[in-house]
């Protein structure tokens, strides 16, 4: 019997040929024998759980040095053992690897997590054995945590062209100096969370404002189907022209497709693919993707960069297999010339970029990892997956967690560890390891949750990822949207059965009372349309709410740039 996790022959080698070609079948069986014994032979399939436990261990190590030397700061800073706040003290680190812990089946732990965040996080966090409330997972206080901050950000997407400013400030709304120059990537990487807030809240002003401004991209894009790196929100002008597929635009077309696989929505896969198309013609030279100027085309950087290297797993998530593979091993190449992807690679030089050879130990080439392998098997990619705990083991683990590389060329180290390393990196790569994780149930295994209006199936399988890493169940948006609508006609029937008692009154007050006819129906069509609003303001403000409005006051605060501003010189 083969191991648990093996992969198994492919089905062509079980056809039986219908009366073919039987020389071209005795080929094609020659072909799978081989592969399948590379398949075997290639990589020790012994080594996936102790791979497993020294992933587990090196989180561990990060996980233990963040809460004894850094919490409640944002970030660890393994050099110096202390902590340091990056994006608003909000104990970052420990909310990006909440779900990790589950991953690694640490239950316990996440449920302490979930009582010190609901505790100890203010922004002015139900499952895995903590106790919810009746109607989750449409309810609860980590949905009601994040729906707060979610309305925090709407003020962002009050643009003429409804694309969000860049940074808002979460007390004051946005700051009336900001800059309109948003990165693309800053403004179509929302579709994801505002619309599973929509389904999970009932509340559809997420994910319209969400779409809105992913249409708002699309409408803008050049006349030869590419989009810039940057843009002004307010006059939709394209101020970085560069047009690539990394930093300030990756994660809109990331959003694009899990969008789509998300919500079943074709509008968005049909926008990737057009995309696609332009950045096959445009960009792609020997399997790499350059970086062109949007409007014509030429190439303007002949550079890789790391944050790229998620573009392999998002050609498997399309069906793009081979493709993937070819792109994906140029960039294993980069891995292996330097223990790691420097932040910028010259293609033609073969050689780190000045300024741009550190590796913060990004996720992505491991993130593409774990995509492939689960559509091919391949043992290269679990190859790949050990040399990067060996790499990360080696060069940058320290006493007090994992440093940033800050130099791949001496492997100096930086004093920092960013949250995603927790989040993304450990996670994918465990991942990778673990082929019976939950996370990769095929649906033979799920929960019968009982809600107030009916019984949901939740934990089938088919998460989705959000581009920090975080999993989202398609059943718990599929779930509640369902179970909202029955509300809504509940309460529908509800308020129809209210009218007509109320018509019936102002009819018997009609009749009864002629001089006053005019008046008393006005009256009763007023009391009607009021007792309408106050016996549903929530219902009432799922359908029409507006955008907020807070007040603009000044502030001083740095301003966070995502990703890397190319100036165009043509």
């Amino acid at each position: 019997m083969p191991r648990k996790g093996k992969p198994q022959p492919r089905p062509e080698t079980r056809r039986i040929p219908e009366g073919g070609d039987l020389l071209r079948e005795r080929v094609k069986s020659m072909f799978y024998h081989a592969y399948d014994s590379y398949l075997e032979n290639a990589f020790p399939y012994d080594e996936l759980r102790p791979l497993t436990e020294r992933v587990k261990s090196m989180f561990y190590h990060a996980y233990d040095s963040y809460l004894e030397n850094a919490f409640p700061y944002d970030e660890l800073r393994p050099l110096t053992c202390d902590g340091q706040d990056t994006w608003g003290s909000f104990s970052l680190t420990l909310i990006d690897a909440l779900d990790t812990l589950l991953i690694l089946g640490n239950v316990s732990e996440f449920q302490r997590v979930v009582n010190v965040l609901q505790e100890g996080v203010d922004f002015d966090i139900d499952k895995a054995g903590v106790e919810v409330e009746a109607g989750w997972p449409c309810s609860g206080p980590l949905l009601r945590m994040a729906e707060e901050a979610a309305r925090k950000l709407l003020p962002a997407f009050q643009t003429p062209t409804g694309m969000p400013y860049g940074t808002v400030n979460l007390l004051h709304g946005v700051n009336p100096g900001e800059t309109p120059v948003t990165c693309t990537a800053g403004i179509g990487t929302f579709i994801v969370e505002f619309a599973t807030l929509s389904h999970l809240t009932g509340n559809l002003v997420f994910e319209d404002v969400a779409r809105k401004a992913i249409k708002a991209l699309w409408k803008n894009r050049s006349d030869i189907g590419l989009v810039g790196n940057h843009i002004d929100v307010v006059t939709a002008k394209w101020v970085a022209q560069d047009a690539g597929i990394g930093a300030g635009v990756d994660s809109y077309f990331e959003y694009l497709v899990k969008g789509a696989i998300l919500l079943h929505d074709e509008e968005l896969m049909s926008m990737f693919l057009e995309y696609n198309k332009a950045i096959k013609n445009y960009t792609k030279f020997d399997d790499w993707y350059l970086w062109v100027q949007m409007y014509k085309g030429t190439v303007s950087m002949p550079v890789f960069q790391s944050l790229e290297a998620y573009w392999p797993g998002l050609q498997s998530l399309i069906g793009d297999i081979n493709n993937a593979m070819r792109t994906f091993l140029n960039y294993y190449t980069v891995w292996k010339q330097f223990g790691g992807l420097p932040e910028f690679y010259n293609i033609p030089q073969g050689y780190t970029v000045e300024k741009r050879e550190g590796y913060p130990l990004r996720p992505e080439l491991i993130e593409s990892a774990m995509y492939l392998y689960r559509a091919t098997r391949d043992p290269t990619l679990l190859e790949l997956g050990r040399d990067a705990v060996e790499s990360i083991e080696k060069i940058s683990k320290v006493e007090c967690g994992f440093a940033t590389i800050k130099d791949l060329r001496d492997h100096r180290l930086d004093n920092r560890m960013e949250s995603f390393f927790l989040a993304e990196t450990v996670k994918y790569l465990y991942l990778l390891f673990d082929p019976d994780n939950f996370i990769h149930n095929d649906g033979s295994a799920f929960d019968v949750v009982s809600m107030p209006y009916g019984e949901c199936i939740l934990g089938a399988g088919g998460y989705v990822f959000n581009t920090e890493a975080h999993p989202i169940d398609p059943a718990a948006l599929h779930c509640c949207r369902k179970q909202k609508e029955e509300q809504w006609e509940v309460e529908d029937l509800m308020r129809a059965f209210y009218f007509l008692k109320k018509s019936k009154k102002s009819t018997f007050k009609r009749t009864a009372d002629h001089s006053g006819r005019e008046s008393q129906t006005a009256s009763a069509d007023t009391s009607s349309e009021s007792s309408r609003v106050e016996m549903n303001p929530e219902k009432n403000t799922k359908r029409r709410i507006p955008l907020l409005s807070c007040p603009n006051q000044p502030f001083t605060s740095k301003l966070s740039v995502l990703g890397q501003v190319f100036l165009d010189n043509t």
